[in-house]
Parts: C-alpha cells; sequence; structure tokens
C-alpha cells in the first residue's frame, strides 16, 4: 500500500456533501420572517460556514430584536432544517466516488462540520454515508465555531494524527480560514459557478469534488 503524507481527510458538510447551502438561506428566510424582518439570500451569504448560533448572534445584535430568544430562534431554523434535508437532501457530485477512494487506500476519513449533531446525524444518515466516517464531530460544543480551527483540531486528536498531517476540505471563507488557523493543508471547493479571490489562500481550489485524487495527498 502506498505511503502518503496526508494520513486522515477532513470534510466540511454544508456545501460540501449536501448542498445544504440554498436550503439553509429557505429556513432562515422564513424563520427571521417570523421574528418580524425580510431577510434576503445575500445577508444569507454574509454568514456562510459560521455555527448556527454566532449566525443568529450575529444579526440578533445587528437588527436588535427583542420578541425570541437566541436559542428559540436556533432550534426553530434546525428543525426547519432537519425537515428540508429529509425532503432535499442530495449529495454533491463526486462526493461518493471520493469517499470510497480514500476507504479503499485506508485513509482516516472525517467529518468536521459547524452543524449541531442532530443535523450531521440527518444529513448522513439521510445520505447513507456514515459507514465512512471514523469520527464525526460538531463544533457546538467547541469554544467558536470556524474560523476559530477547534473542530478541526478536535477531530485530529480524536483520529490520533498530527494536524500537519490532515487534510481539510472545505467550501467556505469560514471553514478554509477554520484549517489554515489549524495548520492542516486545506483545499477549497467553492460554491459551484464561483471563483473567490480568498479561495487563493488555500492549498489548493478545485471546481468539483469529481476532481479531488490521491496526488492531493502527497
Amino acid at each position: 500500500m502506498k505511503n502518503f503524507k496526508i494520513e486522515a481527510v477532513i470534510f466540511d458538510m454544508d456545501g460540501l456533501i449536501i448542498d445544504s447551502e440554498p436550503l439553509w438561506k429557505i429556513a432562515e428566510i422564513e424563520i427571521f420572517k417570523e421574528v418580524g424582518f425580510d431577510f434576503t439570500v445575500e445577508m444569507c451569504a454574509m454568514t456562510t460556514g459560521m455555527r448556527i448560533d454566532e449566525v443568529v448572534g450575529f444579526w440578533r445584535k445587528k437588527l436588535n430584536w427583542k420578541n425570541f430568544t437566541t436559542n428559540e430562534i436556533v432550534h426553530k431554523i434546525q428543525t426547519k432544517m432537519i425537515q428540508l434535508i429529509k425532503q432535499k437532501g442530495k449529495l454533491l457530485p463526486g462526493v461518493y466516488s471520493a469517499l470510497n477512494l480514500l476507504k479503499n487506500n485506508n485513509i482516516s476519513i472525517a467529518l468536521a462540520s459547524s452543524s449541531s449533531m442532530s443535523l450531521i446525524n440527518t444529513t448522513i444518515e439521510t445520505l447513507e454515508i456514515r459507514s465512512f466516517f471514523n469520527i464525526v464531530h460538531s463544533a457546538e460544543n467547541e469554544i467558536a465555531g470556524k474560523p476559530n480551527p477547534a473542530v478541526f483540531l478536535s477531530t485530529a486528536k480524536m483520529l490520533e494524527i498530527n494536524p500537519d498531517k490532515c487534510l481539510v476540505l472545505e467550501d467556505s471563507k469560514a471553514g478554509m480560514n477554520a484549517g489554515l488557523n489549524a495548520n492542516m493543508r486545506t483545499i477549497v471547493i467553492p460554491e459551484v459557478g464561483t471563483s473567490p479571490q480568498w479561495a487563493k489562500k488555500g492549498f489548493k481550489c478545485l471546481r468539483t469534488m469529481l476532481e479531488f485524487n490521491l496526488d492531493l495527498l502527497n
């Protein structure tokens, strides 16, 4: 078996494994409307990759609403997301083949997401991919969400692999920065059709997961 420089690949979830960013937009716009604010797609994009409690806290401070607590809004958005994932959740192109490629070459695979464990579990069960992952970890109980590296560092510790032997696959700026802050090789696969300037800070920028290959581990 070939020896690779990288011993583990850590997948983000939202926007990388599942095309959930449109679902987050639906959930956020619908629930913020209940609070009394007309939310836009552009406003949703401002917090992509952040933990949902931090998203709600960000807008609570900015919009200064009083009629719901942060926890109530978080719960409402997550409940809506679970429903949407079960109804509309689909694997993004190339994810299944990348997971198979890594598994067949005995590379450790983990998932580290800003989403809560309830949303992670809903996603990997709906998409039937749980068996691929050695470790599944949420940032919900970390000191902070991405771009803080805590979720990736904890995942590496659980895998018992040094951070510099880990490769992170991310789609968002916050996620990319979390990977870089964790001192991990970080590959960005931004939203299809976009080519953001910030993505150039990563080790590589791929158009889709279909471009993923084992040479990226050397």
